[in-house]
């Protein structure tokens, strides 16, 4: 049972930098998930990301494999993953790329003879959706009554760590037929701070559903808007503002024609402790959460979703 939401709308190049920043606040107590437009990536870019995801998945199996994940880059087969640790189904029928922080050296990619500037698009979408979501960080700031520069002086800017996953959910009729009930991406909520996705516009598949702990679970659609990131907000944010920010649970339901999209994951510099925001807590409302570093939360946050 779904219906489809109407999320609010956040435009990155306004001038009114507290009025935006009051929409997220509402915007991040009400859903957890907003739209973000004027956020500077172009329609061109990414226009040519989709193009050259599309390519490297159709490669066939053993060609991908030989970028088989490490080190959280490079690829993940069909059913590899399964976000929502208690089904007792197999994975989640989607394939995934990730290209992690460009510096560190880590990243795998396919032979320049083989996808030529599949790099170089890669690279430079990174470095605009980084830009966006630092841009967007400044917001967040303020819409939780710091300084606008809060995230940089704790360090979670120092080296930022951001995530591009490519997404590949093949059409149902591509699929194995079994009985069992398979979810393109299972109902999880994010990991890390915040979350840029922008899709393919096939339509009805993701859905969110605001009260994680209700039964039954209400699910409802987000539809896609051309052009807009789909912003969603991260455990690791949702543990800093003491659950006042909601990581709302999402899932994407198995499409019927093939579907695309693209996530970022912005996390915080690996050093960087995370621990309740002074203006989330109160006598009334003591942290809930001990401080703990970004990466030791992280790591083990992945290490429970990939399928044994």
């Amino acid at each position: 049972m779904s219906n489809a939401l109407q999320l609010p709308i956040i435009d990155l190049a306004s001038p009114d930098r507290f009025s935006t920043a009051n929409s997220i606040r509402q915007a991040c107590i009400d859903h957890g998930f907003f739209y973000l437009v004027n956020h500077g990536v172009d329609e061109e870019l990414v226009k040519k990301v989709f193009e050259q995801s599309s390519n490297f998945f159709s490669f066939p199996i053993e060609e991908k494999m030989k970028l088989a994940i490490k080190n959280h880059r490079g690829y993940t087969a069909l059913y590899a993953e399964k976000l929502d640790t208690t089904l007792t189904t197999k994975g989640d029928s989607k394939e995934t790329f990730y290209v992690g922080p460009l510096a560190d050296g880590l990243n795998q990619w396919p032979l320049e003879e083989d996808l030529p500037s599949w790099r170089s698009t890669m690279e430079t979408y990174h470095q605009k959706v980084l830009s966006a979501g630092t841009k967007l960080l400044s917001l967040i700031a303020l819409s939780l009554k710091l300084d606008e520069d809060f995230f940089g002086k704790v360090g979670a800017l120092n080296e930022p760590l951001g995530f591009i996953r490519l997404l590949h959910y093949p059409g149902s009729g591509d699929l194995d037929s079994s009985s069992e009930e398979v979810y393109g991406a299972s109902a999880h909520s994010d990991y890390g701070m915040i979350t840029l996705l922008m899709t393919d516009g096939v339509p009805g598949l993701q859905q969110i559903c605001r009260e994680k702990s209700k039964q039954p679970q209400v699910w409802e659609d987000v539809p896609s808007i051309s052009g807009a990131f789909v912003v969603n907000i991260g455990d690791m944010l949702e543990r800093w503002t003491n659950c006042l920010f909601r990581s709302t649970l999402h899932r994407v339901l198995p499409p019927r024609q093939e579907r695309y999209s693209v996530a970022f994951f912005m996390e915080p510099s690996k050093d960087c402790i995370v621990e309740c925001l002074g203006s989330c807590c109160s006598e009334a409302h003591p942290p809930r959460f001990p401080p703990i570093k970004a990466s030791d939360y992280l790591e083990e946050r992945l290490r429970l979703t990939y399928v044994k």
